[in-house]
């Protein structure tokens, strides 16, 4: 089942070392689960979002830190 989820009081933030740069992803997290976006769509009301659960978004975090180079694998 697919649910809406609704982002319009979504909190994006970004890393500290994107240095304020518009090539970045952007996370917010919201009811539950992650939204992740392309920080050059701020505003595009026909942006593409990705939304995924916080296991899911632990997991990919998880493997960044540990040094994962294939995160398809």
């Amino acid at each position: 089942m697919k649910a809406k989820i609704d982002l319009s009081a979504a909190v994006w933030v970004k890393s500290e070392l994107s240095n304020g740069t518009t090539n970045c992803l952007e996370v917010a997290f919201v009811d539950e689960v992650v939204a992740l976006r392309d920080s050059k769509d701020v505003g595009d009301p026909n942006a593409q979002v990705l939304v995924i659960s916080l296991a899911d978004y632990r997991a990919f975090v998880g493997g960044i830190q540990q040094g994962q180079r294939d995160l398809l694998g």
